[in-house]
């Protein structure tokens, strides 16, 4: 019989590749409504005029992303220069400061543009500005008033978050379809020859 031709083992390792390809695509699906709902949230905070407080947990700090907050950089140095724009799409040297809140959180400050890339020094302070998603050192805000000598840093725009969920949602429907495919293709050939086994 047909049935008894087809090899066991590879068919069924090729359904659970199918499978697993299948859930991922739907995880993407989920984590796609998820970051509509993210970009929704900070499209509003966008407009928001109050003040919020930078929370320690990350995860609570990712609400805030883009809303405006004020607080005191208890700290000082040279910053660190890094590429970046200013309010009219240049390119050229953001500086960024390293401050700690009252609290003790580290806070990454962006304190103005320049096309200069030397370091500057700054003393810390008082800081308002918008809240920046996180980089690798954690809390980001780029700050309204600029060093003196520097001008504005664009501020960050929601816009610029990137939403690839969906692509990455069909492509891994794509790739589970094309297994099968081509596992059928190949079943049916070795139908055909006469040489499945069981």
């Amino acid at each position: 019989m047909t049935l008894r031709r087809i090899p066991v083992i590879p068919t069924v390792l090729v359904l659970l590749a199918a499978g697993v390809m299948v859930s991922l695509g739907f995880w993407q699906l989920d984590r796609l409504r998820q970051k509509e709902a993210l970009l929704h949230l900070y499209s509003q905070n966008v407009q928001l005029s109050s003040d919020a407080s930078l929370p320690f947990d990350a995860a609570a700090r990712q609400r805030v992303w883009f809303r405006h907050t004020t607080f005191e950089c208890i700290a000082g140095g040279d910053t660190q220069p890094m590429a970046g724009h200013n309010r009219q799409g240049d390119t050229g040297w953001a500086q960024w400061g390293q401050c700690k809140t009252a609290d003790g959180m580290a806070v990454e400050v962006n304190l103005g543009w320049t096309q200069n890339p030397a370091p500057l020094h700054y003393a810390g302070g008082s800081v308002g500005g918008v809240i920046a998603p996180d980089g690798p050192k954690g809390a980001r805000v780029v700050a309204d008033q600029p060093l003196a000598g520097l001008q504005p840093s664009a501020a960050p725009d929601p816009n610029a978050i990137p939403n690839n969920h969906l692509s990455y949602a069909v492509q891994w429907f794509l790739f589970a379809l094309t297994a099968l495919v081509i596992y059928a293709l190949a079943l049916r050939k070795r139908l055909a020859d006469g040489t499945g086994g069981g």
